[in-house]
């Protein structure tokens, strides 16, 4: 068990943290969730040893701890994953892995390459990871690094892993599969702490739910208890009814712009779409994708290769912000 009794902590000019007693149980996949600066990443800070609390102790089985640093935190068993991807680009997954544990060869100093695959492997295993342990950290996909960073934890023996956001990257086949392996995890005791701001991902995935606003712990209810509205509420501290407001009129018959075959060399290959009158289209894709960058030629700001964009049935000769915006009306 992990428990946090009356947790404080504050900033100069903001209480980020306002008397939090919070619990967390063996073997629960449990969520923290809240707007963005309720309260949750300072939180997780204090679990992990980067933030001291002003007030307050934390308890993990029953015993008190003090952590000075996040080296302390993971010597309890404690970890974190966070939301932006942190890897060394031209680490192995197994260095990665192993990075505080690297084996070496007697009192030579030299580390021995082979022990240290052959110990990385075992956690490559665990997390379902489909690469060699001497893949380079540039080579793996998004998914694949997170699915590395879970492994480093495992590897420092975690037994509390926190998970910031942990999807914001993936695919939903992605998340999926690192659904899967967060299931086995809770099966094997691990207690993990999953926040997220896709409410679909908490009602499919976690036992229990833990609600911050305005650095205060505002309840924890367990997920087959609770509603989509009485999370919605509990997070902003009103009443929440969805609005509906009507159906698009989008005229089918009239493009009011089109994209043919735009290309910028490293960047877009040949993108083409059509917008309709009164539509609204959506650009959905990972980050580096290419959908700013889109974006960007369209109106100008960078340079297009190849293909035309035609604006109201007239091809646009779009140079720079300055014609896209005031001669064909795109900003």
């Amino acid at each position: 068990m992990l428990e946090l009794r009356n947790i404080s902590k504050s900033f100069p000019g903001v209480k980020a943290l306002d008397d939090v007693s919070v619990s967390f149980a063996p073997g629960e996949i449990h969520a923290l969730v809240g707007e963005n600066g309720a309260g949750k990443s300072t939180l997780m800070k204090i679990i992990s040893g980067i933030y001291q609390p002003d007030g307050g102790q934390v308890f993990h089985d029953g015993q008190p701890l003090r952590f000075r640093s996040y080296r302390d935190s993971l010597d309890a068993g404690i970890d974190i994953v966070y939301q932006e991807i942190q890897v060394v680009p031209e680490n192995t997954v197994a260095e990665s892995i192993m990075i505080d544990k690297l084996v070496t060869r007697g009192r030579t100093g030299l580390i021995d390459w082979k022990k240290v695959n052959e110990a990385a492997l075992a956690y490559i295993r665990m997390v379902q990871l489909d690469v060699p342990p001497d893949a380079l950290m540039r080579s793996l996909s998004p998914a694949q690094k997170r699915l590395t960073q879970i492994a480093r934890a495992l590897s420092a023996g975690a037994r509390v892993i926190m998970l910031d956001e942990p999807t914001s990257t993936l695919t939903e086949h992605e998340s999926e599969n690192l659904f899967d392996i967060l299931r086995d995890l809770k099966d094997q005791g691990v207690t993990l702490v999953f926040v997220s701001h896709k409410f679909e991902e908490v009602f499919a995935l976690c036992d229990r739910a833990s609600v911050m606003r305005d650095g205060k712990l505002i309840g924890t209810r367990a997920i087959t208890d609770l509603t989509r509205t009485e999370l919605i509420e509990m997070m902003i501290g009103r009443e929440f009814k969805e609005k509906h407001l009507g159906r698009l009129r989008v005229n089918r018959d009239r493009v009011v712009l089109k994209a043919d075959g735009v290309t910028q060399t490293g960047r877009i290959h040949e993108a083409s779409f059509e917008l309709h009158e009164g539509e609204i289209l959506g650009f959905y894709g990972l980050v580096g994708a290419g959908r700013s960058e889109l974006a960007r030629t369209l109106i100008g700001e960078q340079h297009m290769d190849a293909g035309r964009v035609v604006v109201n049935g007239v091809e646009a000769r779009i140079r720079n912000i300055g014609t896209s915006l005031y001669f064909f009306g795109i900003g």
